[in-house]
């Protein structure tokens, strides 16, 4: 089943009978049938079969990269709104330069932007880092949200959907696991565009041809 080819399933609907494979995330094995345990799309890669869930929260994994806005700060650090069930942290010692306690804001203040990468998960807790190149604040540009559960799509296989926005559009485009992206081009109606074309991908996530739509889109653009 090619990633053209997938098609919606609900739970309990059985997605192949064919011998052989394994179930994947939102399957079940019974006998030799993969079912579907969640709604969404049915995807098959080499053996492995898995459903990729059409809407859902964020759930914060380690090593995600997200985009969070900062809401408070302690006295060590930044409370950070990532789109998840929970806050993060940006604690100062996952900072790579000097901070100076006395004003935190001079850094990090409170409705700013941050790309930073999920360090550990832990309950009802994340902490976040911003040691890494490309992480920390994000000084302009256009910040989107979309479903979390349709990055995969935006990103595409091997990067090949944010690719080709990128390159259609000249615009830098940071997707953030958990559906807050960031959009930077030499213009607003450059980044408007790429807006525009990721709202068209998580819209026809699920059609035939998505890539060649999207293209058309962006050639008239």
């Amino acid at each position: 089943m090619s990633e053209e080819k997938r098609k919606i399933v609900v739970p309990g609907e059985t997605i192949t009978t064919e011998p052989g494979y394994l179930p994947g995330e939102g399957t079940r094995k019974e006998g030799n049938a993969i079912i579907a345990t969640r709604f969404g799309l049915a995807d098959i890669n080499e053996k492995l079969v898995r459903v990729i869930p059409l809407s859902g929260v964020y759930m914060p994994r380690k090593g995600n990269t997200i985009i969070g806005k900062v809401i408070d700060i302690t006295f060590n650090g930044w409370l950070l709104d990532i789109n998840a069930p929970y806050l993060a942290f940006l604690p100062i010692s996952e900072c790579p330069f000097f901070i100076d306690k006395t004003d935190l804001t001079e850094y990090f203040d409170i409705g700013d932007m941050i790309i930073a990468k999920v360090a550990l998960v832990k309950h009802r807790g994340i902490d976040v880092t911003v040691k890494g190149r490309g992480l920390g604040k994000i000084k302009d540009g256009l910040i989107i949200i979309i479903n979390p559960s349709k990055v995969p799509r935006v990103i595409g296989k091997g990067g090949s959907m944010v690719n080709l926005i990128k390159n259609e559009t000249e615009c830098n485009i940071i997707v953030g696991q958990n559906g807050v992206v960031w959009i930077k081009g030499k213009s607003i109606e450059s980044e408007l565009l790429a807006a525009k074309a990721i709202r068209l991908v998580t819209e026809k996530s699920f059609i035939e041809g998505l890539t060649e739509m999207v293209q058309e889109f962006l050639n008239k653009g």
